[in-house]
């Protein structure tokens, strides 16, 4: 083995080591076994959630008057779904700037969601619509 290997592979030497002897690997697996005992498996924390069900940006949570009235006047919504509602939006009315794609020129509704801003980039969507949905306390 090179220096460069040990080096890049350090913390897998046991990979690299050349192989043991089949008596000698079975008499440390042997003792292995019987020493450690095995660990009684935990499950995991179960949430009020079944299998299948939404979770994370999926999960419908409430929202602020002011986006639910731009969805359509529903009193919850996903993030996702919020984000492609307003990029849907932002399509129809053309209000990508032509000539820097990652910039929004908002309109009045827009401007209404996004603190009135004039333009808005799209990596900031994410961020400034964090506001319309409130953490549950």
């Amino acid at each position: 083995m090179s220096f460069a290997a040990s080096r890049v592979f350090k913390a897998c030497r046991a990979v690299l080591a050349p192989a043991k002897s089949a008596a000698a690997a079975s008499k440390t697996t042997a003792t292995k076994t019987t020493a450690a005992s095995p660990k009684p498996k935990t499950k995991a924390k179960t949430t009020s959630t079944t299998p299948g069900s939404p979770r994370g940006i999926l999960m419908p949570k409430p929202v602020s008057p002011v986006l639910g009235d731009f969805l359509g006047g529903v009193p919850e919504s996903s993030r996702a779904d919020a984000v492609k509602k307003i990029w849907a939006h932002i399509k129809l009315h053309n209000l990508q700037n032509p000539t820097n794609k990652k910039e929004i020129i908002c309109d009045a509704k827009l401007k209404v969601l996004f603190d009135g801003r004039e333009k808005v980039g799209f990596l900031d969507i994410g961020k400034l619509l964090s506001a319309h949905f409130p953490k549950a306390s």
